[in-house]
């Protein structure tokens, strides 16, 4: 399971990335037009983390928001 948080689950996502052209129209332009759209992945923040899984230190990956929000034991 890479790429994937071990605690919530949290994996990527696919997105268009935009190509735009033109001047905006605050900016005094015609406005910008769309001239492209292209395939991306949105990945999750992971960070590899030494926590203690069942008594025993473990390596983990770990999103950002988990460790935030305190959902891990760090191991020291």
């Amino acid at each position: 399971m890479s790429r994937v948080c071990e605690i919530c689950g949290k994996g990527g996502n696919n997105a268009n990335s935009i190509t735009r052209r033109g001047q905006a129209k605050k900016e005094g332009g015609v406005g910008k037009n769309i001239t492209g759209k292209s395939g991306r992945t949105q990945r999750p923040n992971l960070k590899k983390v030494k926590a203690m899984v069942d008594g025993k230190k473990k390596r983990v990956k770990v999103c950002t928001q988990c460790i935030k929000n305190n959902r891990i034991i760090k191991a020291h």
